[in-house]
């Protein structure tokens, strides 16, 4: 089992001090077991998280008698540097099974991918599972090999879990399927014809001096226009 070895630490300590001096600030809380703020080396924090994750089993021991079964609750990550800045440890009853997500591991590989050019689609990255701390399992494996055909999909039933582990996610659920690759196919825009565009243009061409009413063109010349407009005045 992993252990960490932590000490308790007064919950006003200034945790920015602590992560300068290679020290991780966190805190143990469970069921029956109050919310207690301690400290444990950054170095050592790192590298059992890298094994645990938060499915695993991770013992606390320090000082006052601190022997703890917990799983690694929740990580504060800072955004730019990608380090710990805190960890919630949850404490274990002792004798109780515990519920929680373990992630999912894919192996193998698809004859659907290789042989008929399908494409595999990772439906779920993780499952709910139920199981005594001791049978917790760090990750869960799923055997892609057994999606011979385009039509094959690995459901949660489907899963190979380790003795004493329990499944809680839907039975039904898809874990794993393929998908058909559909090329893409650029559309190449019509050609424009442009001796279509010059003659429409040419057909709505209206000279000055004509007059349109009606979609008849008046195409008597503006001189005649004025004699008329004369003649008219005169009578």
């Amino acid at each position: 089992m992993l252990s960490l070895l932590v000490k308790t630490r007064d919950s006003r300590s200034n945790n920015q001090d602590l992560r300068a001096k290679g020290v991780l600030p966190a805190v143990f809380y469970g069921p029956k077991q109050s919310s207690t703020t301690i400290s444990v080396s950054m170095t050592d924090f790192k590298k059992v998280w890298k094994k645990a994750g938060e499915s695993s089993v991770v013992n606390l021991k320090g000082e006052n008698d601190i022997d703890l079964e917990t799983l690694i609750h929740e990580v504060d990550i800072h955004p730019v540097s990608g380090e710990p800045r805190h960890a919630d440890f949850y404490v274990i009853e002792k004798g109780k099974k515990v519920q929680v997500s373990v992630p999912l591991v894919f192996a193998g590989v698809a004859p659907a991918v290789k042989e008929k050019g399908g494409i595999l689609v990772k439906v779920l990255r993780e499952i709910e599972i139920e199981a005594a701390p001791k049978d917790l399992p760090h990750d869960i494996s799923v055997d892609v090999s057994r999606l011979a055909k385009m039509s094959d999909v690995i459901q949660a039933k489907d899963l190979a879990l380790p003795a004493g582990v329990r499944i809680k996610t839907n039975p039904e659920d898809i874990v794993a399927s393929i998908a058909e690759a559909h090329e893409e196919i650029e559309e190449t825009p019509s050609a424009i014809d442009m001796s279509a565009i010059e003659v429409e243009a040419k057909g709505k061409e209206v000279k000055e001096g004509d007059k349109v009413e009606e979609g008849i063109v008046d195409k008597e010349k503006p001189e005649e226009k004025g004699k008329k407009k004369e003649e008219g005045i005169r009578k």
